[in-house]
């Protein structure tokens, strides 16, 4: 029988997946590092985010301290109540919920176009391995995998092959590794003897995958390339992320200026764009 870990009360308990009622997706989110929910938002909704994705970015500049081309609008939530309601929707958090508990919250919301020249990217994990290890100690299946951060891909437009979708490997989650330096690039890499599966989907539907799985933008080949809603949750524990540590910390003035070396500033909070931020 498989376990999952689940938030009770302030603290983590292991629970039964079979015994209390979690969704396949649930499951096969901590099994293969990946699902997708079809049907999540209607034609409407998905026409009126889309109305606010283009708004976003004919009205909205590239954010300041963010990268700098034109295919990225950051903290989508703030701008958009669209947004903001489509990042509760309780199809997503039926899934995600008994693995980072009902207290988890978004730490990124990104959102992303990429057009019909995309050329997909190298293989990598969004963060972690957060429980890393050698590759000749396998994970003991009694133990629930701990998984500490989820990304959502809301998609407002069809993906199929040709568009670029997103691309993971099945299981590589609980590697405790990251991919081979020297394979970055390879579309045949693969994980415990599975090649990548593509993150197709329809507009309206959602892609999750686990922040430690191995995957990468896909290239486009022939289609029109990819718009979604980025919305990466994480557990309470892990700190958000929709500004930057400059624009939104714990640190007084007079602290920030004591600060005065990369090290000190990464104490304090302070610290440099890195996963998540952009």
């Amino acid at each position: 029988m498989r376990r999952m870990i689940r938030r009770v009360g302030k603290n983590l308990a292991v629970l039964a997946s079979d015994a209390d009622g979690v969704p396949d997706a649930s499951r096969q989110l901590e099994r293969d590092g990946y699902a997708v929910l079809r049907g999540v938002l209607s034609p409407a909704e998905v026409a009126a985010l889309r109305a606010d994705a283009d708004h976003a970015f004919t009205c909205r500049g590239p954010d300041p301290g963010r990268r700098t081309d034109d295919e990225y609008r950051y903290a989508m939530l703030n701008h958009s109540e669209l947004a903001h309601r489509t990042v509760a929707h309780p199809r997503i958090l039926e899934a995600i919920e008994p693995l980072l508990g009902d207290d988890c919250h978004v730490i990124a919301n990104t959102l992303w176009r990429n057009g019909p020249e995309f050329a997909g990217g190298a293989w990598h994990c969004d963060a972690g391995p957060h429980v890393p290890r050698p590759a000749d100690v396998p994970w003991d299946d009694r133990i629930p995998y701990p998984v500490f951060a989820i990304g959502a891909h809301v998609m407002l437009r069809d993906c199929s092959v040709a568009d670029g979708p997103t691309a993971v490997l099945a299981g590589s989650h609980r590697s405790g590794r990251l991919p081979p330096r020297d394979r970055l690039l390879d579309a045949d890499l693969t994980y415990d003897g599975h090649p990548a599966v593509l993150l197709e989907a329809a507009a309206g539907d959602v892609a999750l995958f686990v922040s430690d799985v191995w995957h990468r933008g896909s290239p486009a080949v022939g289609g029109g390339g990819r718009l979604f809603l980025q919305v990466h949750y994480g557990r309470r524990d892990v700190a958000q992320r929709l500004r930057l540590t400059a624009d939104a910390n714990h640190i007084s003035p007079e602290a920030i200026a004591w600060a005065d070396t990369p090290r000190r500033r990464d104490l304090v909070g302070l610290h440099e764009p890195y996963f998540y931020d952009g």
